[in-house]
């Protein structure tokens, strides 16, 4: 699916999931009582959710594997073993270039965020797509973010490729996240596959996607950056 909820919560909390949550049930009916009503009840768990947003394409969607061994559904065990209020949202799409995300952010985000990492650019880069059509992208989808979740915190996923296009256009592709996460002031993860990329025996047979450990590494590498970020939060 375009958007996959990873519901990463407490079996307790599991039916208040919802991103409107439902209350439990309402009390008997009691005659009129002489104390004047509650004028608060007790907020419901999901309520107070936080929402985490992981938007990219087959990396974040985690192709290949089962939802739960990509790195965002790991990211989301390891908030749900932490008891931290987050809700975590996998919207990665397999295929998924700069331009594909530009266009459909502002559907994703029909709600508001907490924190959205942001993982495009991969594909661009393999196809040699001009650098400049990628920075606009980049730019877009993170302008679209900051006017509809004015206080979300932006994670920047860097990523690097091989010199297939030549060796001065992947030097400027890996620029361009140092780029643009200066001008806007992002926190940026240097490079997503760090200690994956180029590893025969932790990606698939593709050399691209991650195995389920190469996602184990990369949700480590993620969690060096968000830990400080949903923690303070």
């Amino acid at each position: 699916m375009l958007l996959m909820k990873l519901k990463m919560l407490p079996l307790t909390a599991l039916l208040g999931l919802a991103l409107t949550a439902c209350n439990s049930g309402p009390a008997a009916n009691k005659p009129a009582a002489t104390t004047a009503p509650a004028a608060t009840t007790a907020t419901p768990p999901a309520a107070s959710k936080k929402r985490l947003l992981f938007f990219g394409n087959s990396l974040t969607a985690g192709l290949g594997v089962e939802p739960e061994q990509a790195f965002a559904g790991l990211i989301g065990q390891k908030i749900d073993s932490l008891k931290l209020p987050y809700e975590v949202i996998n919207a990665g799409l397999s295929g998924e270039t700069t331009a594909g995300g530009r266009s459909r952010v502002g559907w994703i985000l029909r709600q508001p965020v907490d924190i959205f990492v942001l993982e495009l650019g991969a594909n661009d880069g393999l196809r040699g797509i001009p650098l400049t059509s990628t920075r606009q992208n980049l730019q877009g989808i993170i302008d679209t973010v900051r006017r509809r979740s004015p206080g979300a915190q932006i994670v920047l996923a860097g990523m690097q490729i091989p010199p297939n296009m030549g060796q001065t256009y992947a030097a400027d592709f890996k620029a361009v996240f140092q780029e643009i996460a200066a001008k806007n002031h992002l926190v940026l993860i240097p490079f997503l596959l760090e200690g994956v990329g180029g590893h025969p025996d932790l990606n698939q047979a593709d050399g691209i996607h991650p195995t389920p450990a190469g996602h184990r590494i990369v949700a480590r590498t993620v969690w060096a950056s968000l830990a400080p970020l949903v923690e303070a939060k």
